[in-house]
């Protein structure tokens, strides 16, 4: 009798289930399609007259498919200059949506970014100090070190005060970025002088203007290599929203688990960073919308937040360059602008359905 009084609970447990499923699938197939056409899409705007055919006639042709019906110049353009940025903007919206997830994960703090642990203070450091001294074309390199160190830094506060629990941690990366961010400033002051004031402050406020293959091979090389094993490990993350007894019983070994994935998030905020600057809000809003659509189940959210991610960011990048052409804004000015306010009505969504 019991089990024939559970057999309707379960019919229903699964029609939920399939539907939630469905809605997974279509919304990812949905965010994908957005992806490409966007590519496309922000690749014919600007100046220079390119149809939407034309973008996917010269990408065809630089893989050695037919021949590119532009002239030399505007398949430059579409090769050489814009390609390279959008596809930069795709990838590192990407990648800072999936680190922004796994941070809220992995601390259980809602307004968690991949900026937590002081990483985009650190690389602001590591890149305004080649910036000063002349040797931008180290910058990627500056900016990723300057990551890094501001992770090991916040780790080893954190471990010094004890267990490193997510409390620890993420008191102990706005000390280190506090710290970082005062010597950045001092050393802005002390040694900037000129045009350098302009580079610098682009870099900061996050800019994709200069990116050009290389950028592309880091950002994408980043994606695969780290995001890819993230989403992979979406279960896990799952666990940690019960807490760490929960995940424990549930036989994670807690303590090593958060250790990794702490590294492997910094080693891909660092890889984006790297390439971009400090872009604010993506890592923060966008695991926050897609929640609204598919839920908090990491299988759905990682893939879905990283797609959402990439579109968001190229379209910011699109109003940063033509939004006062032929002056540019920073991209990190326009992800704030719309941002913010996008997070606050999230907010205020929450707390009404609470």
């Amino acid at each position: 009798m019991a089990s024939d009084r559970a057999l309707p609970a379960t019919r229903a447990a699964a029609p939920a289930w399939a539907r939630s499923a469905r809605i997974s699938v279509g919304a990812g197939a949905i965010a994908a399609a957005v992806l490409v056409l966007s590519i496309g899409l922000a690749v014919t705007i600007g100046p220079a007259d390119i149809r939407f055919g034309d973008v996917w006639s010269s990408i065809a042709s630089h893989l050695g498919i037919g021949a590119t019906p532009l002239s030399t110049l505007r398949d430059g353009i579409v090769w050489e200059l814009r390609l390279p940025r959008i596809l930069t903007a795709a990838a590192v919206g990407a990648g800072l949506a999936i680190s922004g997830a796994v941070m809220q994960a992995l601390t259980r703090n809602a307004l968690a970014d991949p900026y937590l642990l002081g990483l985009s203070s650190g690389a602001s450091l590591g890149a305004v100090g080649v910036l000063l001294l002349g040797i931008g074309a180290l910058l990627p390199v500056a900016a990723f070190v300057g990551a890094l160190a501001a992770l090991v830094a916040t780790l080893a506060l954190a471990r010094a005060a004890g267990r490193i629990t997510p409390t620890r941690t993420v008191l102990a990366g706005i000390a280190v970025s506090a710290l970082a961010s005062a010597i950045t400033s001092l050393v802005i002051f002390w040694t900037a002088t000129g045009d350098s004031y302009r580079e610098i402050l682009s870099w900061l406020l996050g800019s994709v203007a200069g990116a050009r293959w290389p950028a592309v091979a880091i950002a994408v090389t980043a994606l695969v290599v780290i995001g890819v094993p993230l989403l992979l490990g979406s279960r896990v993350l799952d666990t940690f929203g019960f807490g760490d007894t929960a995940a424990a019983g549930l036989g994670v070994n807690v303590q090593s688990t958060r250790w990794i994935l702490l590294i492997a998030t910094a080693l891909l905020t660092g890889a984006m960073v790297s390439v971009s600057g400090s872009i604010g809000f993506v890592g923060l809003v966008v695991p926050h919308a897609v929640r609204l659509v598919v839920g908090s189940r990491h299988r759905a959210l990682l893939p879905l937040s990283a797609l959402v991610g990439g579109v968001f960011l190229i379209w910011a990048d699109t109003l940063a360059r033509t939004l006062f052409d032929p002056r540019e804004l920073p991209v990190g000015i326009v992800t704030a602008i719309v941002g913010a306010p996008v997070f606050a009505a999230l907010l205020i969504r929450r707390r009404s359905r609470a």
